[in-house]
């Protein structure tokens, strides 16, 4: 088992190594949270999109000090951020989707009470009453 990652001083720029820690974090996460999605396992999913979350802040941060340093970011790096970023967008897409679909099924079973467009006195002028 590897030593918890220790995050940087704030400010400080992170090195490769612990970038590689970082972006090792977030695409074990993101796996974890892909397993529990496949799983259906609603708590599991809402613990691993948590611990996925926390993770993706502190690489966040720490790639944007990275970037801003004298050596950037290795471009190996940077690729596979841009990998995980990808499948973070893919997840987001298919809960999306199965939400959506989630929803138009409780519709259909559950149709909500619709209110009569005309009856008695609502919306009718004194007028136009019998």
């Amino acid at each position: 088992m590897t030593a918890p990652f220790m995050p940087p001083r704030s400010g400080a720029t992170p090195g490769p190594a612990a970038l590689e820690d970082l972006l090792t974090s977030v695409e074990n996460d993101l796996a974890a949270l892909g397993d529990a999605l496949r799983r259906r396992d609603s708590t599991a999913i809402e613990e691993r999109a948590d611990l996925l979350l926390r993770s993706l802040s502190r690489a966040a941060d720490a790639f944007n000090r990275a970037a801003r340093g004298p050596g950037g970011v290795p471009v190996p790096l940077r690729e596979r951020l841009t990998r995980a970023s990808q499948q973070v967008a893919a997840q987001r897409e298919s809960l999306l989707r199965t939400t959506v679909a989630l929803n138009r099924t409780v519709e259909a079973l559950l149709p909500q009470q619709q209110r009569p467009v005309y009856g008695p006195a609502q919306g009718l002028s004194k007028a136009y009453r019998r």
